[in-house]
């Protein structure tokens, strides 16, 4: 009693009257401006994680638009040599992903099992191999066997560095949080990142006239790659999981006494558990089809454009302009959609990118390739809608980790070998997707297109303008109706009314 009369008399008289109201309407502008502030607050934890994303963003979109037309066109690669390089890639990019994510999960060494230490001693190497590929090693001849070499080079050392770094990332992302509040938060500051980073697309088209100018390409290049490093350098310093928060290094929690020693067994078991939960096969599905959609998006949107669209219709600033917004404008739509995303969720979202992709393509081909400003329109509404949804993939797959941990009761998450199993199946469209379409344009005459010695027939133009029509408009159209059947039975649904915790 003494205590409370204590507590009382502390308090002094309650005001009253004018004086109360005024005291309260102080305190609610007080609890508005704190508000603001909170909203207006960086998160450091996700600035942290997401400049991976503005640095991998930047090296990414240039290293996916550009090579297959360079490697095709200026070092005149034989289509042998190109299937040769895209079949060893396409091996190597699935082994890397499960490789990697299992030794990031199980390995003792830092440099591996901490993902912080993975971003940050990856990340020079990661910049290096991004620029092998627009340095040539010597004036190439057409069909020189060392071009072949050098693209198969090239993209394994780029795959794997990317494959080691981000599959680090994407494994910080599950461990990060398990609020679906806070991983919406982490999908925008990602999104603003790779908003920023997509814009390297743009200003290298503008500042090397659509790799017309190489040597200002290289310039740019080599740039890019600086500050790449630096971006990831930031992550690998300041970020942190829930798990180093609470005293338990994520890669350790699960192996308290060393029993989880690297065998192969563990490999197979592990593997096991996680392919066998339907939610991940459906998920797997889609996702194969749309990173080959994606390839099929980035690697030829140029070529499309350049023979389909006359260079009278579109200069090439404002072709710069329309390769850029591909990339820049997903990102906008990401952070547009953050209320949706809220409101609806990520699986009605996708769906409903799907329904959306099928009918362009369809209106479009009914429509024909005459309309050129509707078809520029259509190529980049293709290419956005495709890299938006996309973008939020990670959330899927973060419930699909969630949904592993609680199923097998274990002290922490598998994350790296969920993403990486993933990539074990969805990786190789990456390679099949230039393979399919460079075989379709050849048989129409494509590789004598920038044959300087032979002059082809203009009618052989006529019907490899009409192939790369169809494929601009069925390509899309099939992949949509392929990822509505295996997405709808996808049953994680509502993640985003699941209370927080």
């Amino acid at each position: 009693m003494r205590e409370k009369e204590r507590l009382v008399l502390s308090r002094g008289p309650r005001p009253s009257g004018p004086l109360r109201s005024l005291r309260t309407e102080e305190e609610e502008e007080a609890h508005a401006v704190g508000k603001m502030k909170l909203a207006l607050e960086i998160h450091p934890n996700a600035l942290a994680y997401s400049m991976t994303t503005l640095g991998a963003g930047m090296m990414n979109s240039v290293f996916n638009f550009y090579y297959v037309k360079l490697f095709l066109n200026r070092y005149r690669i034989s289509e042998v040599a190109f299937h040769q390089a895209q079949v060893v890639f396409m091996i190597w990019n699935a082994i890397n992903d499960p490789l990697f994510g299992y030794i990031q999960d199980n390995s003792k060494l830092p440099c591996c099992s901490r993902r912080q230490f993975s971003i940050l001693y990856g990340a020079p190497l990661y910049a290096l191999a991004f620029l092998l590929p627009w340095f040539p090693w010597r004036h190439y001849e057409e069909g020189d066997w060392l071009s072949g070499l050098h693209l198969i080079i090239a993209l394994c050392a780029f795959d794997g560095l990317l494959t080691f770094v981000l599959l680090a990332q994407c494994a910080l992302f599950a461990e990060i949080s398990t609020r679906h509040e806070s991983r919406l938060q982490l999908i925008k500051y990602n999104q603003v990142a790779t908003l920023i980073g997509s814009t390297s697309v743009l200003f290298c088209g503008l500042i090397s006239d659509n790799m017309e100018n190489f040597a200002y390409f290289q310039a740019f290049a080599v740039l890019i790659a600086a500050l790449a490093t630096a971006c990831m350098y930031y992550t690998g310093k300041y970020s942190t999981s829930q798990y180093e928060q609470r005293g338990i290094p994520a890669e350790n929690a699960d192996r308290g006494n060393g029993d989880r020693a690297l065998s192969w067994s563990s490999v197979i078991s592990l593997t096991k558990q996680i392919m066998t939960e339907k939610n991940f096969v459906f998920f797997v599905t889609m996702n194969f089809f749309q990173v080959f959609h994606l390839a099929f998006c980035n690697n030829f949107m140029m070529i499309f454009a350049d023979n389909l669209i006359p260079k009278d219709v579109l200069s090439s600033s404002l072709r710069s302009i329309m390769y850029g917004a591909g990339f820049i404008c997903p990102q906008c739509l990401v952070l547009l959609s953050h209320a949706s995303l809220k409101k609806f969720g990520y699986y009605r979202i996708i769906l409903f990118s799907f329904y959306f992709e099928g009918v362009a393509a369809a209106v479009m081909f009914v429509l024909g390739p005459g309309h050129y400003h509707l078809l520029a329109f259509y190529l980049t509404t293709n290419m956005v809608i495709v890299q938006a949804s996309f973008s939020l993939f990670n959330l899927p797959l973060a419930d699909i980790v969630d949904a592993d941990l609680i199923k097998h009761k274990r002290r922490s998450p598998l994350s790296s070998m969920v993403f990486g199993t993933n990539a074990l199946f969805t990786k190789p469209a990456q390679s099949l997707a230039p393979m399919l379409v460079v075989t379709i344009l050849n048989q129409f005459g494509y590789e004598n297109l920038n044959n300087e010695v032979a002059q082809p027939d203009p009618s052989l133009f006529l019907g490899l303008h009409d192939a790369m029509f169809y494929l601009v408009c069925l390509v899309p159209l099939c992949i949509a109706v392929v990822q509505i059947l295996t997405w709808t039975p996808f049953s994680i649904q509502n993640s985003h009314m699941t209370a927080a915790h």
